[in-house]
């Protein structure tokens, strides 16, 4: 049996509201119950005195003592022989049944409680001495006090109120919720999401953003291997075609051969490299600056280093092999193209690490620093045409950052070459 319901809407609404209810169920018994119960006690004790007091009166045949008392409190009395009454009294009644118990305890004798719904009165017949019956007429206010009726309906609608004003809210969080759900629908069948745009509270938006950045890293990632693919099949075409010619030709130009199979195993360890980065791996305590000094001096030996680290350098959990792949490629990068100098610094905050990789290089210009990313792109004509490599060495690196949560960026150094800057988070 199913007793919760299956929409957001309708869970968050009784997520509201039960915990309302019981609230205010809880104040209504404790504080309203035991004010009611006081209130109504004091309230028949004060009728039931002034009732007993005329009676009093009454009997000892002071009546100008008793019409003057009941002129005073707003009691209406009548003394008669006989009366049409109900066969049953309203004694038991919840509105005088503390009257009752009040006036059974200071009388000595029965009294006979009926109540004018209708009129909102309320009669109280009392025998007397010589048999004919007192009559004491007053409101039915006098011992029953209407502010309960009146709670509870404000009980009542304050609950309405509260579901009026929030369902809004939450139809409007529900709407969100579901446009993601349609939205990562559509992107696991391959397709976009023309005009999805993250709305709701923040941390909807949240998810709708990080859904949207997983769409595109995986946009990417399929882009990328579609690349590989076709630079693989183009780049491999043209030394096996020279060699397969060297063969049936039978040319004997073995370094033109040897410097065809180097070319070729440089381009698949690039690919290898490449598909590497992003092989999984477990998350240690990481400290950046022993890693860099490492890569930076096994990478450019014949270079000028200038290294500047905080003297307490932060520590994070990261892939350490993923982000010596990564700093090894840009460092490598920088000390292909560097004239003389390369200089990295390290600056931290609460919050991220960031580091700046440059060099005094000829550098990438504006409108191909996006191209540089891009995997299986050269930009020989930029930075130099001997260089060769297979295009990969900063898609590698944007991976393995962005793979920790972190950003890369291609930007002019003061130097005059290409500054690289990461951002990681801590």
């Amino acid at each position: 049996m199913r007793l919760l319901p299956r929409s957001f809407l309708w869970r968050t609404i009784l997520m509201v509201l039960i915990p309302l209810v019981v609230v205010l169920t809880i104040i209504a018994n404790v504080f309203f119950g035991n004010h009611w119960s006081r209130v109504h006690d004091t309230l028949a004790r004060t009728l039931s005195g002034e009732i007993v007091t005329m009676m009093n009166f009454i009997d000892s045949g002071n009546m100008a003592a008793m019409e003057s008392m009941a002129h005073d409190v707003g009691i209406n009395v009548s003394v008669n022989g006989s009366l049409n009454r109900p066969a049953r009294n309203d004694n038991d009644a919840m509105e005088v049944g503390k009257l009752a118990s009040a006036l059974s305890g200071q009388l000595k004798r029965d009294a006979n409680i009926y109540i004018d719904k209708p009129k909102r009165l309320l009669f109280v017949d009392v025998p007397m001495k010589d048999g004919r019956i007192a009559t004491f007429a007053t409101s039915l206010r006098r011992v029953y006090s209407t502010s309960t009726e009146v709670f509870i309906i404000w009980l009542v609608g304050s609950l309405l109120i509260v579901s009026v004003l929030i369902s809004p809210f939450i139809i409007v969080h529900s709407r969100s919720i579901r446009r993601i759900a349609q939205a990562a629908n559509r992107f696991g069948r391959g397709l976009d999401a023309p005009g999805f745009v993250p709305t709701g509270s923040r941390e909807i938006r949240e998810a709708a953003s990080a859904m949207i950045n997983m769409k595109e890293r995986l946009d990417r990632y399929n882009r990328t291997r579609t690349d590989m693919l076709n630079a693989v099949s183009h780049d491999l075409k043209s030394p096996l075609a020279r060699m397969r010619l060297a063969i049936e030709t039978g040319a004997e130009d073995k370094q033109a051969l040897l410097q065809d199979i180097d070319r070729m195993s440089e381009m698949i360890n690039g690919y290898l490299s490449f598909a590497r980065g992003e092989m999984p791996e477990i998350e240690q305590i990481t400290e950046l600056p022993a890693m860099l000094t490492r890569i930076a001096r096994d990478s450019a030996p014949d270079k000028k280093i200038e290294l500047n680290f905080p003297d307490m350098p932060a520590q994070f959990y990261a892939r350490s092999m993923a982000l010596t792949r990564a700093f090894g490629n840009i460092i490598e990068n920088a000390a292909r193209y560097a004239k003389h100098k390369i200089k990295i610094t390290e600056r931290d905050t609460d919050e991220s690490v960031q580091i700046t990789i440059e060099d005094d290089g000829p550098g990438i210009p504006d409108d191909k620093k996006s191209d540089a990313l891009r995997p299986f792109v050269r930009l020989d004509a930029a930075r130099g045409k001997d260089t060769g490599g297979t295009g990969l060495g900063l898609s590698i690196a944007q991976t393995a950052i962005e793979n920790h949560g972190g950003q890369l960026f291609l930007e002019d150094s003061d130097m005059g070459g290409l500054c690289v800057r990461v951002v990681l988070p801590i």
